[in-house]
């Protein structure tokens, strides 16, 4: 099966050794996107801007694979504090139509890239 690596301006370059996402078949997959703004590289302060920011990355990989946010069939995130679980989650449901949220896992994690409070990634249906 053929794999299409996915790259766009509108998510942050890797920072290392890997692809923004990766396509197989019908099937899009996404790296962990942390909340460095593309253009500046800089990070937004608090879970709520991060959280957000994390999303928009992550809308520019899913897009730039010719998908939207309603075709995530699961989404990984990673916090750093469980704390921030409800403030994460608030900003989290407004990037999807209200029933039809994507499979989820999150987990508290020690310590992220660059020192973000999370990171998300996904796995996208593209059947079109």
């Amino acid at each position: 099966m053929k794999k299409i690596i996915i790259n766009t301006e509108k998510a942050p370059a890797a920072i290392g050794p890997y692809s923004q996402g990766v396509e197989v078949g019908s099937l899009l997959f996404t790296s962990g996107q942390v909340p460095i703004d593309a253009a500046t590289g800089q990070i937004p302060q608090g879970i709520e801007k991060q959280t957000e920011k994390s999303l928009l990355n992550l809308k520019g990989i899913i897009e730039a694979a010719g998908a939207g946010m309603n075709d995530i069939l699961k989404t990984t995130v990673f916090i750093t504090d469980m704390n921030n679980f409800a403030a994460m989650n608030e900003v989290y449901k407004s990037f999807f139509e209200e029933g039809t949220y994507p499979a989820r896992s999150c987990v508290e994690v020690s310590r992220l890239p660059k020192d973000a409070l999370v990171e998300i990634e996904a796995v996208v249906n593209l059947r079109r």
